[in-house]
């Protein structure tokens, strides 16, 4: 019987961590000055679009970008910003998305990061299509920058983690046509780049970059923040720059201009600490600039000044 009662308070314990883990992070102390978060995914994270945007706004987070990632998600992102002032939409194919229409899934779901709740994107197990398959998808994307509501061609770029040599040409050949589609509307480019620095930047230097691009989650050493600096490309930095082992993003944030730096959550994903592990959201956005603060060394309200000023002109609101 002792026995059965260890078993079942290891259980409880267990049952209570897991509880922990899931629930949300309490709110952290409101800014002073408002922000925006950059580049966040309200379709991944739980309750209400309406209460999302009300949670944040209480802490100071007043405009939040949902970001595309698939077809579905795109047009999901652009009737979301329409239906709410305090959203600004992007739309793109995910660089892990373009390999999936051209190469096909397996039932698994293949490379997918996450599927959204409520079937909001399409990530399960999908035939190949070809880069005909392709051309169309990104039709249809830019079908949808042409919408008033969306300010941003993204995420797209190059993954080289979840994508092997046998995506990379898809992957390539979506990021050029993203780069035009965001060109042609005169929308800022938002760029996923994991593992891929050296062709991101040259696949921008080949097609030549529009007038506005962003690294979102940024995740680059300090020698390329100079490069991006050089080129006039801002850096979004998420709730990773907070973590123990990120001291080379903190390096990079240090070197780069207060004038091309921006601050997101990329929510429910890189939750900062204390509360790494458990679901993000935008709300938290405050943690995770406070934290740049310290590594900008300038006070909170001078970043969050600068922050805001960037992310409305980025996003031309």
């Amino acid at each position: 019987m002792a026995k059965t009662a260890s078993t079942r308070g290891g259980s409880d314990k267990a049952n209570g961590g897991q509880k922990e883990k899931d629930a949300p992070p309490p709110p952290p102390e409101p800014l002073r000055v408002p922000v925006a978060d950059s580049h966040t995914h309200l379709d991944m994270q739980s309750g209400t679009v309406e209460e999302a945007l009300a949670k944040a706004a209480s802490v100071g987070v007043t405009t939040v970008v949902q970001v595309g990632c698939d077809l579905a998600g795109s047009q999901w992102a652009a009737e979301t910003a329409a239906a709410h002032e305090s959203v600004w939409a992007t739309v793109a194919l995910h660089p892990n998305e373009a390999p999936r229409i051209v190469l096909g899934t397996p039932p698994s779901g293949g490379q997918a990061p996450q599927t959204p709740r409520d079937g909001r994107s399409r990530l399960g197990a999908r035939e190949p299509g070809g880069d005909d398959a392709l051309d169309a998808a990104l039709e249809r994307i830019a079908a949808l920058a042409a919408l008033p509501q969306v300010r941003g061609v993204g995420e797209t770029g190059l993954d080289y983690f979840r994508t092997g040599p046998e995506g990379m040409a898809a992957q390539e050949r979506s990021f050029r046509r993203h780069i035009a589609i965001a060109k042609e509307h005169g929308k800022a480019l938002v760029i996923h780049d994991r593992e891929a620095h050296d062709d991101v930047l040259r696949v921008l230097a080949e097609e030549g970059a529009p007038d506005t691009v962003v690294f979102h989650c940024y995740s680059g050493d300090a020698a390329m923040a100079k490069i991006c600096a050089e080129h006039g490309y801002y850096m979004s930095f998420a709730g990773n720059v907070t973590f123990k082992n990120a001291q080379p993003l903190r390096d990079a944030l240090a070197v780069a201009p207060l004038d091309l730096v921006l601050v997101e959550t990329d929510a429910p994903f890189l939750t900062p600490v204390p509360y790494r592990g458990r679901p993000n959201a935008p709300y938290l956005i405050p943690l995770t600039l406070r934290a740049m603060a310290e590594v900008k060394n300038v006070p909170e309200d001078t970043l969050a000044t600068a922050v805001a000023a960037n992310t409305a002109h980025v996003f031309g609101y």
